[in-house]
């Protein structure tokens, strides 16, 4: 195939007759996209490899922290729900149904008073939970305690801390 039979038809009269001759330069073929050796196809895989396995890891771990995610949208609602009497008992509730996902139930179903507040304060990296706090939950939902406002606060607060920090993993 000739240039001339790509180039379009011209006019009887066109432009300058001396150019008359020139035949229009034909543009080449466009250059592929797909990777032309087998070097490329394997990083290619390999990299898809690698990406899968990052979002199979971090997938993984979101599922196993749903129950985080779950008890502190309990802890939310609860602050808004209950009353200041109810507070610490359904506090202490909420965290021993947290432990219990996370840990094993012969570790966490026999712990009451002071060795339940110690075993929480052990799963993080720093304690969550302050002597009055402490003192709070060990046995606030035994003798009915009523925590003034600021205290219940930081109950919560720390409560919270301690269901988005504490060491365990979500028993799948």
């Amino acid at each position: 195939m000739t240039a001339a039979a790509n180039t379009p038809p011209l006019p009887e009269v066109f432009g300058n007759y001396a150019l008359g001759d020139f035949v229009e330069v034909v543009p080449p073929q466009a250059i592929s996209w797909l990777p032309q050796t087998a070097g490329w196809l394997w990083l290619a895989v390999a990299l898809s490899g690698i990406l899968l396995h990052y979002a199979w890891v971090h997938l993984r771990r979101w599922y196993q922290n749903r129950y985080r995610r779950e008890a502190a949208d309990r802890l939310r609602k609860l602050v808004h729900g209950a009353n200041s009497v109810e507070l610490v008992s359904e506090i202490n509730q909420l965290l021993k149904l947290t432990a219990l996902v996370a840990y094993s139930r012969e570790e966490v179903a026999r712990l009451w008073g002071d060795s339940w507040v110690n075993f929480l304060n052990r799963q993080c990296a720093t304690p969550p939970f302050s002597k009055s706090q402490r003192q709070l939950l060990a046995l606030g939902s035994y003798h009915g305690a009523v925590p003034d406002p600021i205290a219940a606060q930081q109950l919560i607060t720390s409560s919270l801390k301690w269901i988005n920090e504490h060491e365990g993993t979500g028993r799948v």
